[in-house]
């Protein structure tokens, strides 16, 4: 289990991508020069599997005891349990393992800039319409740069298709039981993808406002995209993720007339959280406000 979220090793996939070899993002010649330089022997039209551990085992029983457990919800850090492990090792190994993947996400960030590609972590919870409009976005901006996506989901790949289906190259990643993607897995993904200098990438992250929060990709930005159907309070109940957030984008404002939606509420509370944070109001489904999240791209491409 990790330590930072609480998620089950499994399985990640790559589709198209052969994983044997795993490069340390100590090694200094192989994150500061080239960090993607390393070959991972690829079959063309094959899936192959890589199992992305945290760099950790735990196999160990866990004893509560007799005495009181309190439970500060909401006020605070919280606090994990894992069978065996006291709150010192836990820190330690959160510690760690947000280190490594720190070292990794730099090593992308640098490859990105180097090649002119503004690339952006999208982020949220299940059904906040993610997909629809990133490939409503695609649809529109095509023509104007080179764009690929990735796609990060615990299994299928039905996201990646839908955005194949534009003429956009797309490449899966599935989590198996991780529940975010990592800087690791991404590095690798943009082996594969071929990404074209001075384009846009879209990261889209695996559906969930909590442990993505954590996990830098490399990223120039990352975009949280809240729907009006999950309430008001998303930013103060998850505000990590908001926190962590240079844009939030309201999507789904073609359903404001149907629902008990606070907007000044919702925007109270995002800046409570970042007082910093840029706020868009979009519909993907019906093209409102398309065109102020078009700009603010068009605006950062220009960097």
């Amino acid at each position: 289990m990790c330590t930072v979220c609480g998620c089950g090793q499994g399985e990640t996939r790559i589709e198209d991508l052969d994983l044997d070899q795993t490069p340390d993002p100590g090694d200094h010649e192989q994150l500061y020069h080239d960090p993607h330089s390393h070959t991972h022997g690829q079959d063309s039209g094959q899936e192959h599997t890589h199992s992305h551990a945290h760099g950790h085992d735990h196999d160990h029983t866990h004893d509560h005891g007799q005495g009181d457990h309190h439970h500060h919800y909401g006020l605070g850090p919280a606090h994990a349990h894992a069978p065996g492990l006291g709150q010192g090792r836990m820190v330690q190994i959160e510690q760690d393992i947000l280190a490594k993947n720190d070292r990794f996400a730099a090593a992308n960030r640098a490859w990105f800039r180097a090649r002119g590609i503004l690339a952006l972590n999208l982020v949220s919870s299940p059904g906040s319409g993610k997909t629809t409009l990133l490939t409503r976005s695609i649809q529109d901006l095509k023509g104007r740069y080179p764009l690929a996506v990735i796609e990060g989901d615990q299994q299928t790949s039905h996201d990646a298709d839908r955005i194949r289906a534009t003429g956009i190259p797309a490449l899966q990643i599935n989590t198996g039981k991780g529940c975010h993607l990592d800087a690791h897995m991404v590095g690798h993904a943009i082996e594969s993808l071929g990404l074209p200098e001075k384009g846009l990438l879209f990261i889209e992250n695996v559906g969930n406002l909590v442990c993505p929060a954590a996990f830098d990709l490399g990223e120039a930005h990352k975009v949280a995209i809240l729907s009006v159907t999950e309430g008001e309070d998303k930013p103060l109940k998850y505000p990590d993720m908001f926190h962590a957030a240079d844009l939030m984008i309201l999507n789904k404002i073609d359903l404001l007339p149907y629902l008990d939606f606070d907007m000044a509420k919702c925007l109270d509370y995002a800046r409570r959280v970042n007082p910093d944070i840029e706020v868009l109001q979009v519909s993907a489904r019906s093209g409102d406000g398309l065109d102020t999240w078009y700009h603010w791209l068009q605006a950062r491409m220009a960097y």
